[in-house]
């Protein structure tokens, strides 16, 4: 008993001994050569580097609005002789300065209008309904891109595109040289739909062999019916033959 609490004295002993040591050695090594010349052997706090996420740099998307300048009369406005004599004030107040998004989106509908529309009092042809469709496509892409999980106005936009391709579809048939200023004027790319694909699952294998191999039998089927069909015909076929002859 005696020995065994001997053995558990020295072995703390050493354990502690070897510990200091160990503290003195990596002071020393981190410590500064002023510090060791005074004699502080004072044991700095371990840095502890925590993993921390990098953060994404957020790079300015360009937006369609982009080219309005702020001076910029409203569309209200802009038709108002009186409103370019009024003062500073009043034009920044009437100005795209302060005005809503919803009245830049107008605006810059306005003018993607302008740019393919037949005539001045022209509102229902294609052209103009394929430009209002692009001026709002645009602005659900520049949304979803700071608002990736707002399932509704995806499902617009994707409703959006779809009309506007049915719509240039329908131009490219019919007016090819109109379709193709629109793309020019508004930067399109037309794109041909793809051809008919399905997903090969496992369900869709195992009913294309079943259909290949019903087909199978049943053309196997047919093909003894029609030999029957010959087998019972023949001997009549070379009976009344032979009555014609005779």
């Amino acid at each position: 008993m005696l020995i065994n609490v001997g053995l558990r004295a020295v072995l703390r002993s050493s354990s502690c001994i070897l510990a200091e040591r160990g503290a003195l050695s990596w002071a020393s090594s981190s410590a500064s050569p002023a510090a060791l010349s005074s004699g502080n052997f004072a044991v700095p706090q371990p840095v502890r580097y925590y993993a921390r996420v990098a953060k994404k740099v957020k790079t300015g998307s360009e937006s369609q609005l982009n080219d309005l300048p702020p001076t910029m009369l409203k569309m209200d406005y802009a038709a108002v002789p009186l409103a370019q004599t009024t003062d500073d004030l009043v034009k920044r107040l009437i100005s795209l300065e302060l005005a809503s998004h919803k009245e830049k989106l107008q605006l810059k509908t306005e003018q993607l209008v302008a740019k393919v529309q037949r005539d001045e009092n022209d509102r229902r042809s294609p052209e103009v309904q394929i430009a209002i469709l692009t001026a709002r496509i645009r602005n659900y892409q520049e949304h979803l891109q700071k608002h990736h999980k707002d399932k509704a106005n995806k499902r617009r936009m994707l409703m959006s595109i779809d009309k506007r391709k049915r719509l240039l579809k329908n131009l490219r048939l019919v007016r090819y040289d109109a379709f193709e200023r629109v793309c020019e004027q508004l930067g399109i790319t037309y794109t041909f739909p793809p051809e008919y694909y399905r997903r090969a699952t496992r369900r869709y294998l195992a009913k294309k062999e079943f259909c290949l191999k019903v087909f199978q039998a049943v053309q196997k089927q047919k093909a003894e019916q029609r030999l029957k069909m010959k087998q019972n015909l023949g001997p009549k076929q070379t009976e009344e033959a032979k009555a014609t002859d005779v």
